[in-house]
């Protein structure tokens, strides 16, 4: 046993590690290299021959070296250099990686099980390992991340976010994030994409965005953000998406430069002023407070100047005189060089004074036939080129108190204000006589003549239901196609359903009722249109209005039909397939919307897949809207009523329920749950 001051003769101190040397022993092989390795000074210093290494010729040259020829202040040096070098990068790894765990436990109040879900694991390699949500593109480091439709209910943290410095793409679309976005955004300097629609975030937006000189495209829809735009937005010279609808975003619009622009869309905020110049006219809807083209409403004139400016411009004017003062008496002959040609055209004057007279009388006539033309507005419905005859008799006035003496004419005079535009149309507003609001649907690109369209809108008419919304009128030309309804002044199931609809609570009670009301009106329609083949064609939660008493309300049922459905068809589903099949589809999709709290803008098939997802991996109580669950609502029965909506969602047409057994299935369930709040009572 060798003693330990044996040992420590035979070790190189480097740092916070020795550099270890085997003793000197005899060898008949000569010019053999020692061996070495490193070790930490808490552990024994064991001795391990490393042989040498084979896999380079100059690796083995210099294995052949002798290490007395290998200066100590060489080893010194460079191990401990490698070991840090090393070290550093490994650290700076782990550092980006326990940041966005971080950033990730702040987007959901269930944090660990979030990272569960998405397999974020800081043992773990975001980029080999394949955290979900984030692509390295063929590199070690993160570029994008995109977590859309989780059902994220917490806030953003940029600082932990932009501790990945390569990240490109980060899209938060379509959860429940809320709060401010921070203005350590403006650290992610290489940010291309930052899509954040479908949220609830809220307050302003920082000015330090436009510090992101790379961004492209910004989509911040269907928030709660307020305040103005930052001043120097105009700054990121790249912008060609940036789109803000629906917000309460306040002030001026910038002069962004809308010649790089492709997408631009500011309608439903509170912006004032003049429009920015190239700005479209659908972009800017719903913005009392613009004015200027291409809104109907014009600016008022520029300020008149102060007083003081006034004054200097007298003095200015003052000045002047004298130099002008040549001029006058110049201007003095040339007067009385024209008397006498003033006086000889004197009555060739008055007989053109005459002329002109009857011209003014004869346009005056004509304008006032157009005066009600000129004073529309631009949204107003577009006038017909057919006659006033031909006009007044293709408009059908069904039966109904409020319109019985409605002519096609009142619609043209009236105002009209542009409620949105859709794939089959543009949806208007429509007051008549200032006391009667209607809602007047366009419709474009069908295919049907104006016999089958009446026949078919009287068929329709015939069949009536309290929980489906009957045309009081309808018109049809060989270029129009309208239809007329009552004005429903409580909005649609998707603004409820986004809690923007005067803070009126959708509780579990509320969703269960409007469900169990619009299975009934569509089961309903099936059955009496069954033989006609007449579905809706297009039913999702923006055409399912709320009365005024709250119960739901099928809107424009029958407008499509199975050769101009154009809609994305649902999962398996062909353009041929039945039209009463696809609405069963879309009504499992509105009962997901009303279960987990989402809406949808497409046909829903992401969502479904979503919600299968969660249900597979029997998590099913995570699809929930967190407003249900936090209100007491019976578990049990939101639990059937997914059963119900995964059935109506089935990729085969032919597995689907009808409407009939998907109406008696959520009656049952009403009644299950109204047993079990008067056992709770």
């Amino acid at each position: 046993m060798r003693p330990a001051s044996f040992l420590l003769k035979n070790h190189l101190l480097l740092g916070h590690f020795p550099l270890s040397f085997p003793p000197k022993t005899r060898s008949k092989k000569k010019n053999k290299p020692p061996t070495f390795l490193l070790q930490p000074l808490l552990s024994p210093p064991f001795l391990i021959d490393i042989p040498p290494p084979q896999t380079s010729s100059l690796a083995n040259q210099f294995s052949t070296l002798p290490m007395e020829k290998i200066p100590t202040w060489v080893i010194s040096i460079s191990f401990p250099l490698l070991l840090l070098l090393t070290y550093s990068a490994n650290a700076e790894k782990d550092d980006v990686k326990l940041s966005l765990i971080s950033f990730l436990r702040k987007l959901s109040s269930n944090n660990s099980r979030t990272d569960l879900e998405l397999g974020w694991n800081a043992s773990l390699d975001p980029c080999l390992n394949g955290w979900a949500g984030v692509d390295c593109k063929d590199t070690n480091t993160v570029r994008k991340i995109v977590l859309e439709g989780l059902g994220l209910d917490g806030s953003i943290d940029a600082g932990l976010l932009c501790k990945a410095e390569s990240l490109t793409v980060v899209s938060l679309r379509d959860n429940e994030l809320h709060g401010q976005l921070p203005p350590e955004i403006s650290n992610c300097t290489e940010l291309t994409g930052l899509y954040l629609g479908g949220n609830r975030l809220s307050g302003s937006l920082p000015t330090s965005l436009s510090l992101l000189s790379n961004l492209k495209r910004l989509n911040i829809s269907f928030n709660n953000f307020s305040g103005e735009l930052p001043p120097d937005l105009p700054r990121i010279s790249g912008l060609k998406t940036f789109l803000a609808r629906n917000n309460s975003l306040d002030g001026t619009i910038p002069q962004l430069d809308f010649s790089n622009l492709k997408e631009f869309d500011v309608a439903y905020n509170r912006f004032s002023g003049p429009v920015p110049e190239g700005a479209g006219l659908e972009s800017l809807v719903g913005n009392a407070g613009l004015c200027g083209e291409p809104l109907p409403a014009a600016c008022p004139p520029a300020p008149s100047p102060s007083p003081g400016e006034k004054k200097k411009s007298k003095n200015l004017s003052a000045d002047k005189a004298i130099m002008f003062s040549g001029y006058i008496a110049l201007g003095l002959v040339v007067l009385l060089f024209f008397t006498y040609k003033l006086v000889y055209r004197r009555k060739a004057d008055a007989k053109k004074d005459g002329s002109e007279k009857k011209a003014a009388d004869s346009s005056t006539k004509s304008s006032s036939g157009s005066k009600t033309a000129a004073s529309r507005s631009e949204y107003s419905l577009p006038a017909s080129n057919e006659s006033p005859a031909a006009v007044s008799s293709s408009l059908v006035v069904l039966v109904n108190p409020t319109t019985k003496e409605l002519k096609f004419e009142d619609l043209l005079k009236a105002p009209a204000e542009l409620l949105g535009r859709g794939r089959f149309g543009s949806l208007y507003k429509v007051m008549i006589d200032d006391t009667t609001a209607l809602a007047v649907k366009r419709i474009k690109d069908w295919a049907i003549s104006a016999e089958d369209f009446r026949k078919r809108m009287e068929r329709i008419d015939r069949v009536k239901h309290p929980n489906v919304l009957s045309a009081v009128a309808f018109y049809c030309s060989t270029q129009e196609k309208l239809l007329v309804y009552e004005y429903q002044k409580n909005g649609s199931l998707f603004k409820l359903l986004r809690g923007s609809q005067n803070g009126q609570a959708f509780d579990w009670g509320s969703r269960l009722s409007a469900a169990g009301g619009i299975a009934d009106g569509l089961a309903f329609m099936h059955q009496e249109l069954h033989d006609y083949g007449i579905g809706h064609g297009n039913l999702k939660s923006s055409n399912i209005l709320i009365k005024t008493n709250m119960d739901p309300c099928i809107s424009e049922y029958g407008l499509m039909t199975k050769n101009n459905h154009q809609s994305p068809p649902a999962p398996s589903d062909n353009i041929q397939g039945s039209i009463l099949k696809a609405d069963i589809y879309n009504f499992g999709i509105i009962l997901l919307e009303m279960l987990t709290g989402k809406v949808t803008q497409n046909n829903g098939s992401e969502l479904a897949r979503w919600v299968n997802s969660v249900v597979r991996e029997e998590w099913t109580v995570e699809v929930f809207d967190k407003a249900l669950l936090s209100s007491g609502a019976g578990e049990d029965q939101m639990v059937q009523l997914l059963q119900v909506a995964l059935k109506c969602t089935n990729p085969s047409p032919d597995a689907r329920p009808s409407m009939n057994q998907v109406a008696t299935m959520i009656d049952a369930i009403k009644e299950e749950d109204e047993r079990s709040i008067a056992s709770e009572a």
